[in-house]
């Protein structure tokens, strides 16, 4: 009889994490775009950071999701670390709104609630416009069934005389109020939301065990603490694949939970009896004493006030001291030695708007400058990804090439922004002619970065293959690139105006790159006939010369686009 409860128990609790998952993913599809535009622009300063984490946290019902969103958008560069904070901390707050929901489906019964919705949204499933509301209300219905079946199984199992008995035995031992004790229940909520990865589905179990009486209130309070430490492993998890801004993220993610929890342990004989005065909760009524039903009734609400207290004072607390959070995980987490770390950044325009629209101009410009040097880097990675002959560096080289295509998508659009941003204010006529320009230079970089990338994919289609190129084709690549590499270099420097270079070389070297593309072309038909090489090899050549074909074109509308004139042919 036990072993089928607790596998009904377990059956109730993934239903639970399944209907949250579902109404999360749904709500993210929702507002998925819009919520990562808010992301990424609302955190001029650690206030509006702060509440751009609490809206879009509340928005999906996911801290994980923000805090991963977030994490993300610093590694791409798109975030500082100090923005990264105050978007975490403001999604502690927007998190408590699930402790609520939870909360809900103690004080009330929503099971009747629940098939209306599944039918609803079976509905709206069926009619495609309106699918993602339909998954949503399956994802709430899916919630309160699983919240519901668990509170009605969790209550079957206490109400056994064997179980009862054996459940409080075990909590017995560690009634006293104690720091170990305190320290065991910390620990077990870290542990089990690490283990199921949802704070959600601990935090319906500390409500189950604490309505029923079996848990104390103390020892419910201590678990919710170490959930609040147990959820910031995931974007730690996520976190040490990415570089260190990222890791660093995660890491202030961590920190903040644990001086959090640190401090209100401390204080946490008047903080609770202040949530329990709020709520209404008497602590004195203990087990068979008048009102103890009635007392009880109200321990997820108490649960549910006391994560929105502890998590909104916390926020309140450490929002104050984000630069010394930021410099406590910047000296834990050092930079790598590699400079790849700040590829990922934006470098001049991160910090929002100069004073005036003109400087901002010129922030603007040197950022154009730097993407067109990552860019640079991004192609001089492709000939040695040619000379490759080993797995494991290939598909490492190539993984780094991916990264950087994303990383220059990213800072394409970011820039633009900046310069509509710019465009909105009092410029001159030549200035707003300087927008256009740029606005056309970042995009011609960013063809550039993709003239590279697929470079790189012919050539992992070639190293994918059974054969190789011949001796004399590896020779004409590294010459057609070199070429290339010139022109690349032509153009960084007509970018930056603080030298005198002549701009019509450019077309000189993209004349120079169309010729020997047009020889070798010839030569690969005859390469064929002559048998020299198969047909799919001399695929894959020409895809890689091609495409260095179509960079010099790039190039060349990049200078035209800075010189503001069109180069006669």
């Amino acid at each position: 009889m036990m072993t089928w409860m607790a596998l009904k128990m377990l059956g109730c609790l993934a239903l639970l994490m399944f209907g949250m998952k579902s109404m999360s993913e749904a709500l993210q599809k929702m507002a998925g775009p819009q919520l990562r535009h808010v992301l990424g622009t609302m955190t001029t300063n650690r206030f509006t950071g702060m509440l751009t984490g609490m809206f879009v946290t509340a928005s999906v019902q996911s801290s994980t999701a923000t805090t991963l969103m977030t994490v993300s958008f610093v590694n791409a560069g798109l975030l500082t670390l100090m923005q990264a904070i105050s978007i975490i901390l403001g999604a502690h707050i927007g998190t408590t709104v699930t402790a609520w929901i939870m909360s809900l489906g103690f004080s009330f019964n929503i099971a009747n609630f629940v098939y209306p919705a599944f039918f609803i949204g079976i509905i709206l499933v069926y009619l495609n416009k309106k699918r993602v509301l339909g998954e949503f209300l399956f994802g709430v219905g899916f919630l309160f069934l699983g919240l519901t079946t668990l509170k009605e199984t969790g209550f079957a199992v206490v109400q056994d005389p064997g179980a009862s008995a054996s459940i409080s035995s075990f909590f017995a031992r560690f009634s006293d109020p104690n720091f170990f004790n305190s320290l065991f229940f910390l620990v077990m909520g870290t542990v089990l939301t690490l283990c199921v990865q949802s704070s959600a589905a601990i935090m319906a179990i500390t409500m189950i065990l604490c309505s029923t009486g079996v848990l104390h209130i103390d020892q419910g309070i201590m678990l919710v603490l170490g959930e609040n430490i147990g959820t910031t492993i995931t974007a730690n998890i996520v976190a040490l694949s990415a570089n260190t801004q990222a890791r660093r993220a995660a890491l202030a993610h961590f920190t903040i939970n644990v001086i959090g929890v640190i401090w209100v342990i401390i204080v946490l004989k008047w903080f609770l009896a202040a949530v329990c005065n709020v709520v209404g909760f008497d602590l004195s009524i203990h087990m068979g004493e008048p009102g103890y039903e009635k007392n009880l009734a109200k321990i997820s609400v108490v649960l549910a006030t006391f994560h929105s207290a502890f998590n909104v004072s916390n926020t309140f607390i450490q929002i104050w001291f984000i630069k010394y959070i930021e410099k406590f995980v910047c000296r834990v987490i050092k930079p790598k030695k590699s400079d790849e770390e700040e590829d990922s950044r934006l470098h001049f325009i991160s910090s929002g708007l100069m004073g005036t629209p003109e400087l901002s101009l010129l922030e603007a410009r040197k950022e154009i400058s730097l993407f067109a040097t990552r860019t640079r880097k991004m192609f001089n990675f492709v000939p040695n990804l040619l000379e490759m002959k080993e797995e494991n560096d290939f598909v490492k080289l190539f993984a780094r090439i991916e990264k950087y295509e994303g990383i220059s998508d990213n800072m394409e659009i970011e820039i633009a922004k900046y310069l509509n941003q710019v465009s909105e204010g009092r410029l001159s006529p030549e200035s707003k002619t300087n927008i256009q320009s740029m606005l056309r230079e970042i995009s011609e970089i960013e063809s550039i970065g993709d003239s590279c990338y697929n470079m790189a994919r012919a050539i992992n289609r070639k190293f994918r293959s059974k054969e190789d190129f011949t001796a004399e084709q590896y020779e004409h690549i590294k010459h057609i690139m070199g070429l290339c590499d010139k022109a690349l270099e032509h153009m960084i420097a007509v970018l930056d105006d603080s030298q005198q270079v002549d701009a019509n070389r450019t077309l000189n070297l993209e004349n120079e790159i169309n010729d020997y593309r047009k020889l070798l072309k010839e030569k690969n038909v005859d390469d064929i006939e002559n048998q020299k090489y198969s047909y799919q090899m001399g695929v894959h050549y020409m895809d890689v010369v091609n495409d260095c074909e179509k960079l010099g074109d790039y190039v060349v509308n990049v200078v035209e686009a800075h010189a503001n004139k069109k180069f006669s042919t």
